[in-house]
Order: C-alpha cells, then structure tokens, then sequence
C-alpha cells in the first residue's frame, strides 16, 4: 500500500463509487485530474475526492488526503487510475477526481459517504487580523530630496507655477 493512503476502502464500496462517478458525470459536475481536485478542496466545493492507489511517483497525490482533512471533506480510494479514469468517461488513467455536484446520484453519494471514514476540519486554516498600526508603527524614514519636476515633452526642468496677487 502507498505511503499516501491512509485506509482502505472496503472492495464492496469501490464497485459502488465507480458506478456513482459513472452516473455523476452525465448529470453532475465532476473535476477531473490533481490540480482541478486540488483547486475543487481548496474552494470547498469537492463533497467527495477520489483517489487512485497506483500513482507514481507518489507526490503527485500525496497532498489530497491531508487537504481533504483540514478542509473536512471525505475521500476515497480506488485500486487503479485506468479504473478511476474510465468511471469518468475519459480513456485514459486519472489521478484523482472530485465530486462538485452528483447530480442524479446523490442519493448513491450520501450512502457512500456515510460509510467513508468522517474527515474533521479541525486543522482549518487560521485567518489572521490585520496587525494594528500602534503594533507596527512606520518606522522613521530619512528625508530625501524629491527630484525636480520636469516637462514630459521636452525633459528640462517645468516652470514654477506663479503665485496670483
């Protein structure tokens, strides 16, 4: 098993997501690929991210689980991208998908979700207040010389507008 899969999907509930993703991808919005699932967790529209368990080099996935559980949104696992990509209706193999919107399989997606693991948003990023001024007051800046005005059209030095008496 690769280092980036935390668990194993029961075989009995991997024949059902496929078949659910088969559905999804006519009625609903799926996100296909690493960097559109990563892009879907990101923006916490993915209501399930599916894995694939054969990808090399592993880093290319190795970030989905740890981001699907700081933003508490459940994942799976699927024993091949060829298997993952074809459940999509693409020819070839995929990395990941994500499921924005079930469509007409959203009662399929409810069921499979209620037997994933529960992923807690426990780790959800920090959004810090901005710094008060009296905490990072402008530090003194030394005086210098603003350059001279200058004519845009013939570059020497503009006229100094008169004073009115």
């Amino acid at each position: 098993m690769p280092s980036y899969v935390k668990f194993e999907t029961s075989k009995e509930l991997v024949p059902q997501i496929l078949e659910m993703l088969s559905v999804a991808k006519d009625g609903g919005k799926i996100k296909k690929g690493v960097n559109e699932t990563t892009k879907s967790i990101e923006r916490k529209q993915a209501q399930l991210v599916v894995i694939a368990e054969d990808v090399t080099p592993e880093e290319v996935v190795v970030h989905l689980p740890v981001l699907c559980e700081q933003y508490g949104i459940t994942y799976a696992y699927i024993p091949t991208k060829v298997d993952l990509g074809r459940s999509v209706g693409i020819e070839v193999g995929t990395s990941s998908v994500a499921v924005e919107n079930a469509g007409g399989a959203g009662e399929k997606l409810h069921d499979i979700i209620k037997k994933l693991p529960k992923q807690s948003a426990a780790h959800a990023p920090v959004v810090h207040a901005k710094p008060t001024e009296e905490k990072h007051a402008a530090k003194p800046v030394a005086h210098v010389a603003k350059p001279a005005a200058v004519h845009p059209a013939t570059h020497q030095p503009a006229e100094k507008p008169k004073a009115k008496k």
